[in-house]
């Protein structure tokens, strides 16, 4: 008789298992940190209330009112890297990012529990993670604690109108009143987007430019235009929400004119609003930061191509992280501009 061959095991077998369980772990891995984030694309299943809470503010979107506050300390003419304006800064970047920003997003989120079962089931509210009193406490806690730090804010600034705390107070006003009935602004396309646009530009920028300097009817209307490029950036949000928005009868740009029409309407803002605001630096002779402003919008028109023309739908998040950039970067580009403008 021969001698009976044994049996090992396939290594290529195995070695494909393993590939498989640490494909999974970083599948699991990148779910859990869109989750946390408050991303498209999570995953139900996070017991640690804070982590819930956490998701609920939707970290992702505190960092345009971060920046904006370096924007409008940038257009003040009067920043200096000293500890205590750095303090300043930092104290003026937690109002606009964790507490108003997560304070707006958290309010959306409970108006808006009905539409996000149907299209983003996983978060919070809809899963059923955390119950609505402890939903309705966390915004009022985040509403307060942004209005008082305003209010100190003007005091440290030395402001004798509290022009800090009265942004504070019409944003909160604003991000209400985006949600909530009856006015539910963001059942109207363009009127809620242009309120998206306007708290992520108008509102930080303005505050940050009022902690350092004077803030004045040229900045507050240089803003709000500008605003309405953030108005294009405002409608991406709203094609991940389509269908939800259809059912329901929000008439938001996608749900008025279509997915591709919708598409176009959005680049185009982004796009021409921008190339204005190049155009009123050229008028006030920073030609420099204009051409670089310009520059900084061909990038964009390139990523529109590439990616969100051809499909808003799937490619809403990867067009925002390649281009939104250099939309930011030309943010403080025209801050820069203002600045040295107003120290000339």
């Amino acid at each position: 008789m021969s001698e009976s061959t044994p049996i090992t095991p396939n290594s290529n077998s195995a070695e494909a298992i393993n590939a498989d369980e640490e494909v999974k772990a970083v599948v699991e891995s990148g779910s859990k940190a869109r989750q946390l984030l408050g991303m498209k694309g999570a995953a139900a299943g996070e017991t640690s209330i804070w982590k819930i809470r956490l998701q609920l503010m939707k970290p992702i979107t505190w960092i345009p009112l971060i920046w904006g506050v370096v924007c409008g300390a940038a257009s003040s003419g009067n920043y200096t890297w000293t500890l205590e304006n750095v303090l300043k800064a930092g104290l003026c970047m937690l109002l606009s990012g964790p507490l108003m920003a997560g304070y707006v997003q958290i309010t959306n989120d409970y108006y808006d529990r009905e539409i996000d079962a149907i299209n983003e089931p996983y978060r919070p509210i809809p899963s059923g993670a955390i119950p609505l009193p402890q939903v309705i406490t966390q915004i009022w806690v985040l509403l307060i604690a942004g209005l008082a730090i305003a209010f100190a804010l003007d005091k440290w600034a030395g402001n004798p109108f509290p022009t800090i705390t009265s942004i504070a107070i019409i944003g909160s006003f604003i991000g209400y009143i985006y949600s909530a009935p009856p006015l539910k602004l963001k059942q109207n396309g363009w009127l809620g987007s242009y309120a998206l646009g306007a708290s992520y530009i108008t509102f930080p920028w303005c505050t940050g430019h009022a902690l350092f300097g004077d803030l004045n009817l040229t900045i507050v209307i240089l803003t709000m235009f500008y605003s309405l490029a953030g108005l294009g950036i405002a409608i991406v949000n709203d094609f991940k929400s389509v269908e939800g928005d259809r059912q329901l009868g929000l008439q938001s740009l996608p749900v008025m004119f279509g997915v591709t029409n919708a598409a176009l309407i959005c680049v185009v803002m982004i796009d021409l609003f921008q190339g204005l605001i190049a155009a009123y630096l050229v008028s006030i002779h920073e030609n420099l930061y204009a051409a670089i402003l310009v520059l900084l919008i061909i990038p964009q028109i390139t990523f529109q191509d590439m990616y969100f023309l051809r499909d808003p739908v799937n490619n809403d998040v990867k067009y925002q992280a390649s281009a939104q950039p250099f939309l930011v970067l030309g943010m403080l580009v025209t801050g820069i501009a203002l600045g040295h403008h107003a120290a000339i």
